[in-house]
């Protein structure tokens, strides 16, 4: 079992960061180009709603990006100790209502085939996972 952790701040600057060090774990696993553009697009997103809306845009919070990659799947695990999100806001929108908003949790359920927001004692985790194969 392979694993990597990356920490970095809720500045935006480091998103970049955050892509290279991901393309850079899942080039080891079978996956096509496809699939690894949706995964580190998903979670650019999950950083970017961790930024907005758990940390009010607060550049100077930890976010944590833990990798594990299995025979079967790989799975990342985002976390975050800031507001946690309100139930109804974990629904993304219905695609035929224009205006922004939730189009970027339907992009992370293209990305992965399972989604699990836990909240803890302080902050969320957010645990994602692609089936290999």
């Amino acid at each position: 079992m392979k694993r990597r952790t990356l920490e970095f701040s809720s500045h935006a600057a480091n998103l970049a960061l955050m892509r290279n060090f991901l393309r850079g774990f899942l080039d080891d696993f079978p996956l096509s180009e496809r699939d690894r553009t949706l995964i580190v697009l998903g979670v650019d997103e999950a950083c970017t709603n961790i930024i907005r809306h758990a940390y009010k845009l607060r550049e100077d919070q930890p976010i944590a990006l833990s990798c594990e990659g299995r025979a079967d799947c790989v799975r990342l695990r985002l976390r975050d100790y800031g507001e946690q999100p309100q139930a109804d806001r974990l629904r993304e929108r219905k695609r035929d209502i224009i205006r922004p908003g939730g189009l970027g949790l339907i992009m992370i359920r293209n990305a992965f085939d399972k989604i699990d927001y836990v909240l803890r004692q302080r902050g969320t985790e957010l645990v994602l996972t692609k089936k290999l194969g």
